[in-house]
């Protein structure tokens, strides 16, 4: 997609926005991908991906992944046990003030506040099937490397 194609952009939250603005914040995997450090409001062109973010970033979720795609579909795991968070919210964003990062070009990000287009109120149970959940010996792993 070239920037002028995207009509909408897509931001997954576990959180109902208070006001009507999404803030920038910190990127969440700062040390991994220093790009991600900057502040920011962080959006996918893939609703899918924000639907998958709204859910791992759930407070009872110890950890999630997500991969490379394969053949255009999301690869994303789970470590423990899904939310017991009922709902999450998927917000539309305009794009104007968004920008392609280098590393991902499903992330995007804006570096001012955003107002949302729309907002989305979804079931999680709903979309735990595009969420894998990861083996014992997965989750063992990711908790020594990034547990708390």
């Amino acid at each position: 997609h070239t920037m002028e194609e995207l009509k909408v952009l897509f931001h997954g939250s576990s959180n109902k926005l208070i006001g009507d603005k999404l803030n920038p914040s910190q990127g969440d995997d700062s040390d991994e991908r220093p790009e991600n450090n900057q502040f920011g409001v962080y959006a996918t062109d893939r609703k899918d991906l924000a639907i998958v973010m709204g859910i791992l970033g759930c407070k009872d979720v110890v950890g999630g992944s997500i991969d490379e795609y394969q053949e255009g579909k999301l690869n994303a795991r789970i470590y423990g046990k899904f939310p017991k968070q009922e709902y999450i919210y998927v917000y539309h964003l305009p794009v104007e003030t968004f920008k392609q990062t280098e590393i991902d070009k499903h992330q995007f990000v804006s570096l001012v506040a955003v107002k949302p287009i729309k907002v989305e109120k979804l079931e999680v149970k709903d979309f735990t099937h595009l969420i894998q959940k990861a083996t014992k010996e997965e989750t063992d792993y990711w908790m020594k490397k990034y547990g708390k």
